[in-house]
């Protein structure tokens, strides 16, 4: 299955340091993301994805 994301120009740079940081193309840092998300039980998942937007949480402020 293809997916695709719309991210802003910021997000896009973000996505793309972190990626080229860890060695990563940007597909693959996505992929292994939404993998992992995807991958956690769904009891954990509400804890999983605030403990994200918590984490980021100063991050998606300046991306918005």
């Amino acid at each position: 299955m293809r997916l695709t994301i719309d991210l802003s120009p910021a997000q896009a740079e973000r996505l793309r340091q972190e990626a080229e940081r860890l060695g990563l193309a940007p597909e693959e840092l996505a992929r292994a993301a939404i993998t992992d998300l995807l991958a956690t039980p769904d009891p954990e998942f509400a804890r999983a994805a605030d403990r994200v937007l918590r984490k980021n949480e100063e991050l998606y402020r300046r991306l918005a």
